[in-house]
């Protein structure tokens, strides 16, 4: 497999490329698109042959049968992960921001504040907020170019009315690979405050070599508050067939969340079902470790082609595909960078401030593309900021 290539995704109806004029006013006939958080690369063959088969067969009614797509779930978080999961414990959604909504929905209620460790992922606080419910933002510490936790202030914010805690593990869009120990630390959190807790663990298989993720289920004594969120999307990309999984060990939150899932009458679609049960096999697992070599040398270029840029750094990247760059040392406004940025070097990047408290200077660009768009993204900054040389 190689990555150097990818399909032109521009007008494909495709979010990242068609919609960067819209949201960034720059054009995707002379720009880089990376903003959205999927990938150029094309999905792996042994999922290409699953959608291929299904076409070839060309009846798609409802999917029946799930006893594959559990078990290759199964297969992978414990030969991935070390993580022996029960079929029962499983529930598929529309994707994990629907996994999120769903979480919300069915363990808070209006009024309720949820706690998010910011800067996170926007769609949280968008869910959040659009649910009624009260985001609760307590700001990650920036040591050293290192996102870290302070639960001395995060206790000191607590009011007695937050219901639910939301980690993002890895973290997006800090890369970090939270330790056992912080883990621990937000377990210890959410008991000490009686909150669900949520793990979202999406880029859990996306870790640079040398690093290692730890699912919150392997914390001690914190199953009886656990909701662990996972999916095939950001591993294979393939986010468009919005397909996600909540596994709830817990029987009686099972039993709530089953509930709140019958009563929306909500079911997955039977290419996500497909596709995820192919994707979770050995030829899977293989192009996964390709795929991580792949993005390891572009973060490596493209943080050494930042960094030499004075007043910019590129936060360490543990996992994910998706850089952090601090802006804060140019001693340029928001507006004045991110116009360099989009107006000078042409590229769309998310905006820091959307993923909460402590992103203000920030801005996030995505690196799951081929080498020669990294290159082109670092030669376009480094001329857009040519002036700091």
């Amino acid at each position: 497999m190689t990555f150097d290539h990818a399909p032109d995704r521009r007008n494909t109806h495709c979010v990242k490329w068609d919609g960067m004029e819209q949201y960034y006013g720059v054009s995707p006939d002379e720009g880089l698109s990376m903003w959205v958080a999927d990938m150029e690369f094309r999905a792996p063959d042994c999922i290409q042959k699953a959608v291929q088969d299904m076409v070839d067969h060309g009846v798609y009614g409802y999917f029946g049968d799930d006893s594959r797509y559990l078990a290759a779930i199964q297969w992978w978080m414990d030969t991935r992960h070390g993580w022996k999961i029960d079929p029962s414990w499983i529930f598929t959604t529309h994707g994990l921001v629907n996994g999120t909504a769903m979480c919300v929905d069915a363990f808070t209620n209006p009024g309720d504040g949820i706690v998010l460790f910011t800067p996170v992922y926007h769609a949280f606080a968008r869910v959040i907020a659009a649910a009624d419910r009260q985001v609760v933002e307590c700001e990650l510490v920036n040591t050293n170019g290192r996102y870290e936790m302070d639960f001395t202030a995060y206790d000191a914010q607590m009011t007695g009315n937050e219901r639910m805690v939301i980690l993002c593990s890895p973290h997006n869009p800090g890369g970090r690979v939270w330790t056992r120990a912080e883990l621990q630390a937000v377990a210890a959190f959410a008991k000490r405050h009686e909150l669900i807790l949520v793990s979202d663990e999406i880029h859990h298989d996306l870790t640079m070599p040398g690093q290692t993720h730890i699912p919150m289920a392997h914390i001690d004594g914190i199953t009886d508050r656990l909701i662990m969120m996972t999916a095939t999307t950001k591993t294979f990309n393939i986010a468009g067939s919005h397909s996600g999984n909540v596994i709830i060990e817990d029987p009686d939150l099972r039993a709530r969340f089953g509930k709140r899932m019958a009563g929306l009458g909500m079911s997955p679609n039977s290419f996500g079902l497909h596709m995820a049960t192919a994707a979770y096999s050995p030829e899977g697992a293989t192009w996964v470790d390709e795929l991580r070599l792949y993005l390891d040398e572009n973060r490596q270029h493209f943080d050494a082609g930042i960094n030499a840029i004075p007043g910019l750094a590129s936060m360490p990247l543990e996992a994910t595909y998706l850089a952090w760059v601090d802006f804060a040392n140019t001693g340029m406004s928001r507006e004045e960078f991110t116009a360099r940025v989009e107006q000078h070097a042409k590229i769309a990047a998310n905006h820091g401030p959307t993923f909460g408290k402590g992103g203000e200077n920030f801005l996030r660009f995505n690196l799951g593309a081929p080498k020669a768009q990294i290159e082109d993204a670092i030669g376009r900054l480094q001329t857009a900021f040519g002036d700091l040389q």
